[in-house]
């Protein structure tokens, strides 16, 4: 991470969602879920967002970054992310069968990004191997890249995913939608400091059933918090918030009694209203609660990611 004499800044957060909201008893009527609309209302889910049929991923993530456009003045690096790997991919399956040349599997999105926002010049690279911790992944990447090449000076973060038509949108007893989210992390000053993170993978529970995903939810996110904790030389009564991803809330409950931490400082704003949007999740609840005025200045905010893989990523941030 940068240093104190080096710090990196996040700032400028962009959001988009599906065009289409939906509730949750809608959608178990279209046959998209698999508990009862009843029960992941009591899990603290309303309604979610999916994607017109036409909607490609890649116009999430331009949906998502046209809302920062005027703040992207110097960037020097881009990463886009996906949780699914098909989402990372805008080429013809068709065309490659037709013709046997790999050129059309390879239209990548983030090439589409740098030139639709004029952003030649800038460094590319693609994450889509880490599920819904991709867009933490993606955030610790650029600090690196701007670590290690301060020159660059700024880096834009985007996730944008996408479930396929006919696929099923929840996971894990958990209502998905579809969207993007982004962020931009500078060498110079910003609202928010990262101050810490951290990451662990698990690859032997690749294919986790959703049971096992959620009891070694709990477990590793409480490693990964304390061993993040450590990293920072901090401890939990240094956190003022805990902004996760939307997940149950009875899994929050549980956490909570593990860590010992209040659970009105689990902040999920945007949880009923968006439900779990893939890798964006920590970005949305964090832009709505800048955009409340939720946060003050010196407050510290843990940020905590799983996915499947099985993986997990932390990112620690005061507000400057």
């Amino acid at each position: 991470m940068g240093t104190a004499a080096n710090p990196i800044y996040l700032d400028h957060l962009c959001v988009a969602v599906g065009e289409l909201a939906s509730t949750v008893e809608e959608s178990a009527a279209r046959g998209r879920l698999l508990s009862r609309p009843e029960a992941l209302r009591e899990a603290g889910f309303e309604r979610h967002h999916i994607c017109a049929a036409a909607t490609t991923p890649y116009e999430l993530a331009r949906a998502a970054v046209e809302e920062i456009r005027p703040r992207l003045s110097g960037i020097g690096a881009l990463v886009y992310a996906t949780s699914l790997p098909c989402n990372g991919n805008l080429g013809d399956p068709a065309r490659f069968a037709a013709t046997g040349d790999v050129k059309y599997l390879m239209d990548f999105p983030v090439s589409h990004l740098q030139a639709d926002f004029d952003l030649e010049g800038a460094l590319v690279l693609g994450v889509n191997q880490l599920a819904c911790t991709s867009l933490l992944g993606a955030i610790r990447l650029a600090r690196m890249v701007l670590t290690a090449e301060p020159g660059l000076g700024r880096a834009l973060c985007v996730t944008a995913d996408r479930f396929p038509e006919g696929a099923l949108h929840e996971q894990a007893y958990n209502l998905i939608s579809d969207g993007a989210a982004g962020c931009v992390l500078s060498v110079a000053p910003g609202r928010l400091r990262i101050v810490g993170e951290h990451a662990i993978t698990n690859g032997a529970m690749a294919f986790a059933s959703d049971d096992e995903t959620i009891g070694a939810y709990l477990s590793y996110t409480h490693r990964l918090i304390r061993e993040a904790l450590e990293r920072a030389k901090l401890g939990l009564g240094d956190i003022h918030w805990i902004v996760p991803q939307n997940l149950n809330r009875v899994t929050w409950q549980v956490m909570c009694s593990l860590l010992r931490f209040d659970r009105e400082r689990v902040l999920s704003p945007t949880m009923a209203e968006v439900g779990h949007m893939i890798s964006g999740d920590n970005i949305l609840n964090l832009k709505a609660l800048l955009d409340d005025g939720r946060i003050a200045p010196g407050e510290r905010l843990l940020l905590p990611m799983a996915g499947y893989g099985l993986n997990w990523h932390c990112l620690i941030l005061e507000a400057e």
